[in-house]
């Protein structure tokens, strides 16, 4: 039986009537294929990547799997549509507190039309991708206090400025309530296990820096770049588990827009990686800096 993702943040949500990705209770996740040849497009980049050897193994594990195509019906009710069929990224999480990050400062390329292309710069320049090099475009977070989540509503998300962004990542790992952050800041309790440690969010996207800084086989055009963890599971454990315990785990998702590298590097998505990875390192050289402060006076015996 298929349902509605609990976990989606943004892209196209089957609610309503509408089109949209679905999910079974077997770990898959079933995403239509879009019209005007995108979902096509999408499906022969699956197939060109997972096969392509030229890619590390290691970079492999930031991509969903893919499990082909299939009919299935469609959310809207309009009967069987070809889905894509990939692995559901967030199905191992019980709660999971996630974030969808469209990465490049700019989400049009060559030859589009010229509708999309003004559709595309005109949301570009309303968000941070052209100042930033990326935006945040959707995010939820698990309220451990709430036993419930807290969804950022889409409006406010695009229109974000640098400020906002950065907001926006400071509450996605802290521990107070997200409802009530516009009175009391963002403690960012969770960055160290999340942001920072050898297995947590920091370390896998400079492994993916690494990559895009020599890859010339795509181009990576409008992607994102998917964040998650389990908060809850930080709280239950302590000392050396709790990088463990967090899960943080990255993943690129949405590829309707990749185009061949033709032997060039990916400057776009590179340049809005290296950005965002800036972004993630101030966050955790601000807590180092508040831990040190909070710690000095007990080490100086006060």
């Amino acid at each position: 039986m298929l349902k509605v993702p609990e976990h989606q943040v943004a892209g196209h949500i089957a609610s309503d009537g509408k089109l949209g990705p679905l999910v079974d209770d077997q770990g898959r996740f079933f995403k239509p294929l879009q019209g005007d040849s995108r979902g096509e497009h999408e499906a022969k980049f699956y197939e060109s990547f997972t096969s392509n050897k030229m890619v590390p193994d290691h970079i492999h594990r930031y991509f969903p799997v893919y499990h082909g195509t299939q009919l299935v019906e469609a959310s809207d009710g309009s009967g069987k549509l070809l889905h894509l069929v990939l692995d559901d990224v967030v199905s191992g999480y019980s709660n999971p507190s996630v974030m969808d990050v469209k990465i490049g400062s700019r989400t049009w390329y060559p030859d589009v039309s010229e509708g999309y292309f003004k559709k595309c710069i005109k949301k570009d320049r309303e968000t941070t991708t052209v100042s930033l090099g990326f935006r945040v475009s959707g995010f939820k977070i698990f309220d451990h206090q709430e036993s419930s989540f807290w969804r950022a509503e889409k409006k406010l998300v695009l229109g974000y400025n640098a400020d906002g962004a950065r907001l926006a990542l400071r509450k996605f790992v802290s521990s107070n309530s997200p409802a009530d952050s516009n009175s009391t800041p963002p403690n960012c309790a969770f960055a160290s296990e999340v942001y920072g440690g050898p297995n947590g969010i920091l370390v896998q996207l400079l492994e993916l820096k690494e990559w895009f800084e020599t890859q010339t086989l795509y181009h990576f055009n409008s992607c994102s770049i998917l964040m998650t963890y389990e908060n809850e599971s930080i709280l239950m454990k302590g000392g050396d588990d709790d990088v463990q315990a967090a899960r943080a785990q990255v993943k690129l998702v949405d590829f309707a827009h990749v185009l061949d590298g033709s032997g060039v590097i990916d400057h776009n998505f590179l340049g809005g990686l290296c950005s965002f990875i800036k972004f993630i390192k101030d966050i955790l050289q601000s807590v180092d800096k508040r831990d040190e402060t909070e710690t000095s006076p007990l080490e100086n015996g006060n």
